[in-house]
């Protein structure tokens, strides 16, 4: 990888494990209508788009009836349920999983790391990092040391995880002069992920960084001129960076891993830190 902190990172992948505690003992009726309310799609509407009744779908949601591996799929698909949680469902329907979980150093996924790799080195002087559903950094480019300098070293251990680097008072957080408008902001996207995904290792970052200390100081205001997005607001070396967040996502996965993975580039919010970063470059 680009950085000696992303070669570190780059470790067995320790999968999220399970979405849910025991979807086998669950049954998949009252998780396909939990996902079925969550749409706000009546039996009727899902009937009519997977080609079924509502009177089969009432059966599946109340156990007299047990869907084929196929039907599993289709509901999902049409309720847009995530990959990870299609394999529970598909467990708890008493079939096996359909999607695999690679691990994200394995041969399978080399031309995707490749690909990955080039799209960070191309995004430079500007940062820009690859995570995964639990936040673990796998892949980040020069521009992101910018960022990791004066973090904690204990921190910098494998893995690094961008929510700890973020939030932990021995992290950035005292360099972000708006962070609690950052972290509330991160912290509604993990709220957000929680609410699909009955991930026990999400929960429990969660806890973790919603439970740090805030920083000292004061609290920088993003002016109303910035407010076409909310920026992140660094100090680095007396000067004020301001950068904007984007993330991206693989359409149509079909393993796990890939589906969990989001590249996050940070686009500079006003000239001067864009100067600055063109100058290091």
């Amino acid at each position: 990888m680009s950085t000696a902190a992303t070669a570190a990172a780059t470790t067995a992948r320790t999968t999220a494990g399970p979405t849910s505690a025991d979807p086998a003992a669950t049954g998949v009726g009252p998780l396909l209508r939990e996902w079925r309310q969550r749409a706000g799609v009546s039996q009727l509407d899902l009937a009519l788009r997977a080609d079924s009744s509502a009177r089969h779908i009432s059966f599946i949601e109340t156990g007299k009836a047990r869907p084929s591996r196929e039907m599993v799929l289709r509901l999902a698909e049409h309720l847009d349920v995530p990959v990870r949680e299609r394999n529970a469902l598909l467990v708890a329907a008493g079939h096996a999983p359909h999607y695999p979980e690679s691990p994200f150093d394995s041969p399978a996924l080399d031309v995707l790391r490749l690909g990955l790799d080039r799209l960070l080195a191309g995004y430079e002087p500007y940062p820009a990092l690859v995570v995964d559903g639990c936040y673990r950094v796998w892949a980040a480019n020069r521009g992101i040391e910018l960022m990791l300098r004066g973090v904690a070293p204990e921190l910098l251990a494998q893995p690094l995880n961008a929510m700890r680097l973020t939030l932990h008072p021995e992290g950035l957080a005292p360099r972000i002069l708006n962070f609690r408008e950052w972290r509330g902001h991160l912290l509604d996207q993990m709220r957000r992920q929680l609410a699909l995904l009955r991930s026990a290792p999400l929960r429990e970052l969660y806890e973790e960084v919603a439970g740090y200390p805030l920083p000292p100081g004061g609290e920088e205001r993003a002016g109303e001129s910035s407010r076409l997005a909310l920026p992140m607001i660094v100090e680095h070396e007396g000067r004020r960076l301001s950068f904007l967040s984007t993330i991206a996502t693989f359409n149509t996965p079909v393993d796990v891993t890939v589906s969990e993975l989001a590249l996050e580039t940070f686009l500079p919010a006003d000239p001067e830190t864009a100067d600055f970063l063109r100058h290091l470059a």
